[in-house]
């Protein structure tokens, strides 16, 4: 019946309200690093009598589907269920932990070594993976977030992703690009990449000889991946607010490319036009200020990761790579990633 956001912060209360969901401020009690999510909603439903069934849903599971929740809120409000959480299907041999300094061996928790399953013919085992809490006000209040006639839901391990640790989150991105849920309006083609060329296809550096001549470096696994996208069919062009024509003839890109631009948002709204294409369509690659309200209009948005903090905000997107040190390359790969994504959309 109603979305809500809990928090303490200001920035995660603006883009709350900028997509449309309520904000509950949480107080300083229950916004510790030790807090339990529990505890947040306990206090949130001191302050709404109205609620009488909340659904949790873990920031850390980025792939849940809108399908999931009407399945497990019919879950209770039609099959009478007090709570209903989110479990996946594991296929993995459990065995019992020895302790440094014990003398004693391991045993098979949930398998027989003499008869050991083929993957495919053991059901495996039901795991919660943290991806949503379903339950009635009255458990709640008692201190649970399961309890009472309780069911789970298995969803699908494709959409189960929790991110726990640093290292999950890379796995977390290319999931979601796969399995993610990107709304009801069909995805779209990635047709035209504008990269921005200082900091981006170069390092930004300057290098000035004694007899006056600028040289500029760049890497070559980023003129690989120019090719690559032109080979899948996706126009790339360039753009500067310096002039770099040499630095461009210098490099043969073949690519079209605006330089000593005053102002990037016009000329790729310029593009855009021209080519007949919706935003949706366009990816930018940016690094700068000047670079914000292109990586913001663009469908698909991405910096490197030298990118100053206000383009790092405003794009979709944070290489692992540094500008002019593969950014170009990683950010191809991660369109890639998302053509996948419309081709398999395409097919189901």
């Amino acid at each position: 019946n109603s979305i809500w956001v809990s928090t303490d912060h200001d920035e995660i209360e603006k883009v709350a309200k900028q997509f449309g969901a309520q904000v509950h401020r949480r107080s300083p009690e229950v916004s510790q690093d030790s807090s339990t999510s529990l505890e947040a909603i306990r206090e949130f439903l001191n302050h709404h009598h109205e609620v009488d069934i909340v659904g949790n849903i873990q920031a850390t599971s980025p792939c849940l589907h809108p399908s999931d929740l009407i399945k497990v809120a019919d879950l209770i409000q039609k099959e009478g269920f007090d709570s209903v959480f989110s479990v996946v299907r594991r296929h993995q041999f459990r065995w019992s932990e020895v302790k440094k300094g014990e003398n004693k061996m391991t045993e098979p928790q949930n398998l027989n070594p003499a008869k050991r399953y083929r993957r495919q013919d053991w059901p495996g085992e039901l795991y919660e993976n943290g991806s949503f809490y379903f339950a009635k006000r009255h458990l709640i209040e008692k201190g649970y977030l399961q309890g009472g006639k309780m069911a789970y839901y298995e969803m699908r391990a494709e959409h189960s992703v929790d991110i726990d640790i640093d290292i999950d989150w890379p796995i977390a991105e290319q999931r979601v690009l796969s399995f993610g849920y990107f709304g009801k309006e069909p995805l779209k083609e990635v047709k035209l990449l504008v990269c921005s060329i200082d900091g981006c296809l170069t390092n930004g550096r300057i290098y000035v000889t004694e007899d006056q001549k600028e040289m500029v470096s760049y890497d070559y696994r980023d003129i690989v991946g120019i090719d690559l996208l032109k080979k899948r069919g996706i126009e790339v062009r360039l753009i500067s607010e310096r002039d770099c024509s040499k630095t461009l003839s210098a490099i043969q890109l073949g690519c079209v490319a605006k330089v000593s631009a005053t102002n990037k948002l016009q000329v790729l709204e310029d593009w855009q036009k021209d080519m007949g294409l919706s935003w949706k369509e366009v990816a930018y690659l940016g690094n700068e200020e000047s670079d914000v309200e292109c990586l913001k209009k663009a469908g698909m948005s991405g910096v490197p990761a030298d990118a100053c903090a206000v383009a790092q905000k405003a794009a979709g997107y944070i290489c692992k790579s540094n500008g002019g040190c593969g950014a170009v390359r990683e950010f191809a790969e991660h369109i890639f990633l998302l053509l996948e994504k419309v081709n398999s959309a395409r097919k189901q």
